[in-house]
């Protein structure tokens, strides 16, 4: 008996026993780590925004006033920039990501899809700074000298209070497009992906009845990989909503509300990183809580994306 317990066998069980306890434990830690640190981000952000809490209130959210000199604040200017830069970003960075995405995967030759794949790939390392001085000396330039006159004056929609303003090149849509460009390889990358992952079986199955390259991608492929797609739509739009350096050079940042998408603005983080070094007393309280607005913001984007994700997961019974 004695030699069963001591047999090499029965130390190799236990030795397993133990490496997996310390595994299982060093899993838990890392995980609760996540946990702490973002409670940590916000009871920080809460507890140097107790002075401006106290003074504004909740007027703070929906006022538009910001006077440095009169220490009177408003956050709404700044949420009205993040909101609509980020909505300008998804509605053309989505689009061209899918069809780049469709066009890499079921269009285009091996050779060329590694290519254009690499070559994604590449531009989502480049660094936001450099989208927002490219977007300084490039494309503000070109939005003054061409695009903005086009679309307010050749196309006559100067008319529409989204187009009438000063064409100066910098502003919400400007800043829109910069920021499209930026989460652009990170939305295709992931898309990529997802087609890639779905079964070749499958799609031949549909080309096998007749079905064309746009019917397989409709019914089968964004089918099958719904809840990847809306994963890498989401991680664009998280991406951007707290994006800095590729918006504080081409905004304007300029603490105003307009519906003129050529009009000047700001954004959150534009609005810290612009004024944070210089801040004291109860303006840093207030862009503590700028920041805490901006951490729940992100907070309830996430939340509503798993809330999404999952209502899809259930009525589509699998898939990515």
């Amino acid at each position: 008996m004695n030699k069963i317990c001591g047999s090499p066998k029965i130390k190799r069980w236990k030795k397993q026993g133990l490496s997996d306890r310390i595994f299982k434990l060093s899993a838990l830690l890392s995980a609760l780590l996540v946990i702490f640190l973002m409670a940590g981000f916000f009871l920080q952000l809460l507890w140097c925004s107790i002075p401006a809490l106290k003074t504004f209130g909740l007027r703070f959210i929906y006022s538009t006033e910001w006077d440095p000199v009169n220490n009177v604040y408003g956050a709404a200017s700044a949420i009205y920039g993040t909101i609509i830069t980020t909505a300008i970003a998804m509605l053309i960075a989505v689009p061209l990501s899918f069809v780049i995405a469709l066009f890499l995967v079921e269009l285009a030759n091996p050779f060329i899809s590694r290519i254009m794949g690499q070559a994604i790939d590449l531009l989502a390392a480049i660094p936001s700074i450099i989208f927002g001085m490219w977007g300084l000396f490039v494309l503000v330039p070109i939005m003054q000298n061409y695009v903005q006159p086009f679309l307010a004056d050749t196309l006559h929609l100067g008319i529409l209070p989204f187009f009438d303003g000063p064409q100066m090149g910098f502003g919400f849509l400007t800043a829109g497009i910069v920021l499209a460009l930026m989460i652009l390889p990170f939305i295709s990358a992931v898309m990529r992906d997802v087609f890639r992952m779905v079964p070749q079986v499958v799609k031949e199955s549909a080309y096998g009845t007749g079905a064309t390259t746009w019917e397989v991608t409709f019914d089968v492929t964004m089918k099958y990989g719904m809840q990847g797609l809306l994963g890498a739509v989401f991680l664009g739009l998280g991406r951007a909503i707290g994006e800095t350096m590729a918006v504080l050079f081409i905004i304007g940042n300029t603490p105003k509300i307009s519906a003129s998408l050529f009009e000047s603005g700001t954004t959150i983080s534009a609005t810290l990183a612009n004024n944070f070094a210089e801040a004291g007393g109860l303006f840093k309280s207030v862009l503590f809580e700028l920041g805490l607005i901006l951490l729940i913001i992100s907070f309830l984007v996430q939340v509503a994306a798993q809330y999404w994700l999952n209502r899809v997961r259930k009525k589509a019974g699998g898939g990515l």
